[in-house]
């Protein structure tokens, strides 16, 4: 596995902009909850995400509907999500986009 290249990680990223946490009124990539993204030569992605708690009443759906867009990125062939708890999620590892969006 090698990172996405800067085109793929864009487009990437930009996917990931599109899922949020129902809880909190700010998508996964600003809140920091995206810790790798890795793309093989064939395509497949190789997800490692974590929740801002590990008793997120969304961990048992969100890692899904990550799956399903990054599958839904153009060459993408296949996407898998691991939740991993280390590190684990402090406010800190929020975006400045998401800070300013809560108030903080």
């Amino acid at each position: 596995m090698e990172g996405p290249s800067p085109l793929e990680q864009k487009v990437i990223d930009e996917a990931l902009k599109k899922c949020f946490d129902p809880e909190i009124p700010v998508n996964i990539w600003e809140l920091g909850l995206i810790y790798s993204v890795a793309v093989s030569p064939e395509g497949a992605a190789d997800v490692k995400m974590t929740l801002t708690a590990p008793a997120c009443p969304v961990a048992g759906s969100l890692p899904g509907e990550v799956e399903t867009k990054i599958k839904a990125v153009p060459g993408i062939t296949d996407a898998k999500v691991e939740l991993v708890w280390d590190p684990p999620w402090t406010a800190g590892m929020m975006s400045r986009v998401a800070r300013v969006m809560l108030g903080m």
